[in-house]
């Protein structure tokens, strides 16, 4: 099996933010460098880096790739920084300001406001000439935690997968979601590793196919066998016996376990249980919502009405009409057999009622 891993963020060698721009796949792998606050916004509006972990990861670095190239561009600002504690000060604010831009980008997501909040705390104790050096470094730990815990989420999540399951997955929770080799693709990875045989069916996942354009592009350059499939068809291959077991990612879990994940997860959730099918969340513990009781609480995105009317630039509605385009659904946690973080693989009832814990990079 070739390598699994795209570097969906990483440091560009002058220290901007180089994503992979997800817009543009399967048709062009293109690598964009970003260095202001202003363009990562952008990027995480539009879905050009996309994924829960990796949006966190990538306004993590963005900001502090964002505040080092707003001082180095005034070189008196960034003498003034070093001399006084005004300039130091404002430095802060312009990070501050950035973080809550940044956050402002995408609702559902908590490892967006979990990653946010840590650079927060750094902004905090670090203001000073030394702050911007110190974001960089906060940034680069988020970034290797989530390469570790997405290689913890496969050692564990492997002790799922048997060999000659069919596993069928929805939208993209692998390496393009991810700082690492992925949340819901990890165990499929680290089961191949092994040598244990997997088939994957892929769920397009409509209204941006994500499924299509991402899952079955990454599976297949990993060498993984992978069969794509229409949303639709997910029932009459479950009522066919050709689905084994369930596997996908989450954008936030509550406090009960139920999951947010993206639209229509909650449809293949019900169709598992009504086969008897195994269905599991797979995600970092970054993922937990300890703070939101339950799934009502979780704020679900709602997107633009071009996404469901039009399709490559093309429209495929009627005019007239009305659209409803929430971006995720919650799966009940009575729903979910099991729930896989780095911590290990967890069973019903959940409860979390915690701050979560990271894994620290080996």
């Amino acid at each position: 099996m070739s390598s699994p891993i795209v570097r969906t963020v990483q440091w560009a060698p002058d220290g901007a933010l180089r994503i992979v721009d997800q817009r543009l796949l399967p048709g062009e792998y293109v690598e964009r460098d970003l260095r202001t606050i202003a363009e990562v916004a952008e990027a995480i509006r539009t879905l050009a880096v996309r994924g829960a972990p990796a949006i966190g990861v990538a306004a993590a670095m963005g900001l502090a790739s964002a505040l080092r190239f707003s001082v180095l561009a005034d070189p008196a600002s960034s003498a003034a920084a070093s001399a006084a504690a005004s300039a130091a000060a404002a430095a802060a604010a312009i990070a501050r300001e950035g973080a809550a831009a940044l956050r402002a980008t995408r609702p559902t997501a908590v490892n967006l406001m979990w990653a946010l909040d840590r650079m927060l705390r750094v902004i905090d104790r670090a203001i000073g000439p030394g702050l911007v050096d110190a974001l960089r470094a906060e940034a680069e730990a988020i970034r290797a935690e989530d390469e570790a815990m997405c290689a913890a989420i496969g050692m564990h999540g492997k002790t799922l997968v048997r060999d000659g399951m069919r596993v069928l997955t929805h939208c993209n929770a692998g390496a393009l979601a991810t700082a690492g080799m992925g949340t819901a693709l990890a165990p499929i990875y680290a089961a191949l590793a092994d040598g244990v045989h997997v088939e994957v069916f892929a769920g397009e996942t409509r209204p941006l196919l994500q499924g299509a354009r991402l899952t079955a592009w990454e599976l297949a350059r990993a060498g993984v066998p992978v069969t794509l499939i229409t949303d639709s068809m997910a029932a009459s291959l479950m009522a066919a016996g050709r689905i084994d077991l369930v596997l996908v990612g989450a954008d936030r879990i509550a406090a009960n376990g139920d999951v947010a994940n993206k639209i229509g997860t909650y449809g293949v959730a019900v169709l598992a249980k009504y086969h008897r099918i195994p269905f599991v969340v797979v995600a970092p513990s970054s993922t937990i919502d300890a703070q939101t009781a339950t799934g009502q609480g979780i704020v679900i995105e709602q997107r633009a009405p071009d996404e469901i009317t039009h399709l490559g630039g093309t429209r495929v509605a009627a005019e007239g009409a009305a659209v409803y385009n929430p971006a995720f659904d919650v799966t009940p946690a009575s729903l979910i057999g099991h729930i896989v973080t780095e911590q290990g693989v967890l069973v019903p009832p959940f409860h979390f009622d915690h701050t979560p814990i990271t894994l620290p990079p080996a």
